[in-house]
Formats: C-alpha cells, sequence, structure tokens
C-alpha cells in the first residue's frame, strides 16, 4: 500500500466526504471500462458492497475510514476517469462497511471540489455544471457561485422509481409499513412513529436498530431487486421519517437514514431524498413547482423537486450546501500494530 495518501474534506449537510484522487495520489489502477465495473473491481470475487474482498484499494479504504484516522460516520470516495467523454470524472464512493452505488451528499461534495481544485472552471457569479459518473449512472451537481464563493450545489439524480407500498415488516417495536423505492441505490421508507420513535438524536440508538431490522428482514424481498442487477440491487438505506407542517412550499419531513451495517446519514440524505420524492409524488402530495423541505436529525436541510418524468422514472434535483473542512496527508507506519485501524 502507499505510504502517503492526500485527501480533502468536505461536508455536506454535516455528513462527511473525504476525497481521493487516485490518479494524483499514484494508487494502481481500478480495472474496468465504466465506473460501475470499477466498482465491482473494487468489491471483488465473491464479495458484497458491505462485505468488499480485501485488495490495495480497500486498504486504503479502511486506512482511511476507520480508526485513528476516521471514524464509523466517515464517507469518502475514490476519484476515477469516467466512462467517457461526457463526464468531467468518476467516483467509487465508500463508507465503513464497503462501497455504494449512490451518494448524493458526496455528489454535492465533489461538486464544490471539482471548481475549488480548479478541476471544472466556475463563474464568480453563476453556475459551473459538473457532470460525474458514479456506479448507477451519470449524475450531475451544479455549483452555484455569488461573489466569488460557492453558496451551494444542487444534484441531480438518475430517474427515482417506487417498486413496493406497504410491506408489512415485523420488527421489536412492531408491525411496519415500509415503501421502497430506487433512486441509484434501494431505500426503505417507514414512518418512525408507527414504531413509537421520534426521529431525534436520543432515539439514535432505537432508530438503528430498527433500520436494522427493516434491511435484514427485507433482504429477499423482490421489490429490492433492480433490473440493473445484484449491483443496483438490495436494500441500501433505511429512512425513518416524521412529518412536519407544511411549507407555503410544499411538504416538510425529517428523517434518519440507516445505511450500510448501521451507520447514520448525518444530513437529510441525497438520493433518500429522491426517493422520497418518487414516493410523495406517487401519493399526490408533491405537485409541479413544489419543493420538498427535507431535514436531518442535526437540523440541516436539502431542498428537493421533481425535475422531470422519464420512462425510467422521475429526475429529482436535490440542493445543499458543501463545504470544505480541510486536507489531509494520511500515513501508516509499517510497524504499527494497528495496520489500517479499527472500528469501534
Amino acid at each position: 500500500m502507499t505510504s502517503t495518501v492526500r485527501t480533502e474534506d468536505y461536508h455536506t449537510a454535516g455528513e462527511p466526504f473525504r476525497v481521493v484522487d487516485t490518479l494524483a495520489e499514484g494508487l494502481p489502477p481500478v480495472p474496468g471500462d465504466t465506473v460501475a465495473e470499477r466498482c465491482a473491481t473494487a468489491i471483488g470475487p465473491g464479495g458484497s458492497g458491505t462485505a468488499p474482498r480485501r485488495g490495495v484499494l480497500d486498504d486504503v479504504r479502511r486506512m482511511l475510514v476507520q480508526e485513528p484516522r476516521g471514524h464509523a460516520g466517515m464517507y469518502g470516495g475514490f476519484v476515477v476517469p469516467a466512462d467517457d467523454d461526457g463526464a468531467h470524472f468518476g467516483v467509487l464512493f465508500w463508507h465503513k462497511d464497503g462501497y455504494s452505488t449512490a451518494c448524493g451528499h458526496g455528489t454535492m461534495a465533489l461538486g464544490a471540489w471539482a471548481v475549488d481544485s480548479g478541476r471544472v472552471a466556475a463563474p464568480d457569479d453563476g453556475d459551473a455544471q459538473v457532470r460525474i459518473d458514479v456506479p448507477s449512472g451519470r449524475v450531475g451537481a451544479t455549483v452555484h457561485r455569488a461573489g466569488g464563493r460557492t453558496t451551494g450545489v444542487t444534484f441531480r439524480n438518475v430517474p427515482a422509481r417506487t417498486s413496493a407500498r406497504k410491506v408489512p415488516v415485523a420488527t421489536t417495536f412492531g408491525m411496519a409499513e415500509v415503501d421502497i423505492a430506487h433512486a441509484g441505490a434501494c431505500y426503505a421508507s417507514v414512518r418512525a412513529r408507527d414504531l413509537g420513535l421520534d426521529v431525534t438524536g436520543a432515539a439514535l440508538p432505537a432508530l438503528v436498530r430498527a433500520g436494522q431490522e427493516i434491511r435484514a428482514a427485507l433482504a429477499t424481498h423482490p421489490g429490492t431487486w433492480h433490473p440493473g442487477g445484484p449491483l443496483l440491487s438490495g436494500v441500501y438505506g433505511v429512512i425513518l421519517y416524521e412529518e412536519l407542517p407544511d411549507t407555503p412550499f410544499g411538504p416538510h419531513q425529517r428523517n434518519v437514514t440507516v445505511f450500510a451495517d448501521g451507520q447514520v446519514d448525518r444530513s437529510p440524505c441525497g438520493s433518500g431524498t429522491s426517493t422520497r420524492l418518487a414516493l410523495l409524488a406517487e401519493d399526490g402530495r408533491l405537485g409541479a413547482g413544489d419543493d420538498l423541505l427535507h431535514e436531518s436529525v442535526i437540523g440541516s436541510v436539502f431542498t428537493g423537486r421533481v425535475a422531470e418524468a422519464t420512462p425510467d422514472g422521475l429526475v429529482t434535483e436535490v440542493t445543499g450546501a458543501a463545504y470544505r473542512t480541510g486536507g489531509h496527508s494520511f500515513s501508516m507506519d509499517p510497524y504499527d500494530a494497528l495496520g489500517t485501524g479499527f472500528l469501534l
């Protein structure tokens, strides 16, 4: 493994994102003709998104996400070549357990990073378009600028579609009715109060446990299958939400998204917001020109809307704010008995 890895760190609505430019860092190229193929390579034969096989690249992931250099809530991405000249670059998203096929907050952070680093030219006032290939397809980040600084980023996702409604799931908190939708990754949505829970920081241990139980219960449900194959199938995140009073512009909700193996999204979850938009639109609660005001458990917000309908689903846009938190140079002493680190 390379002795030193430099990162640029951001947060989007409180959720971290650690950017690693694989070419600049001299990391070995990831075989594959597309980002989706490179993601499968990173996961490795016989592995899964939450249980990848060990390898050089995955050792770097472990070093950057695990303690003492990271933490169980860390998120990041390896910047890799795009599928073709239509995008500026590609990315392999990663977290404490492995790799994901979509990440809205990460796409927003990458848009800000692309402009901050000069990789994509941007005006002092106006918008810059950043096109990114991710394992689930091509997404966009519109970087909003004013007075020479980035004021926000709008994430344009792959089409979102619902696949199952009111699926009964038994949990230790009682029966839940779960809605399943896909938007680059598969999310299950459940009303938190149906399980006797509130979306608060104090309730996080119970919310995480409920999310883990629901994810496990849906492991073989046909609604979690995506026609794109196993890489895009299976519940990635469980969204436990509560209704808040509507705004003059549309619905208002607060959520905790529990993803991978019990990781909590500090942001309102970008790709998860896309699935909430698809479900709300199907229920007739989100009309043309309406916005969803989507809050996280820490009070940070995204605003989401349906941009257009396509045969593959609803194209959604989610707007939030991403900020640089620092640049780092991480290394691992060959004599360090803890190696790539640990998780508590």
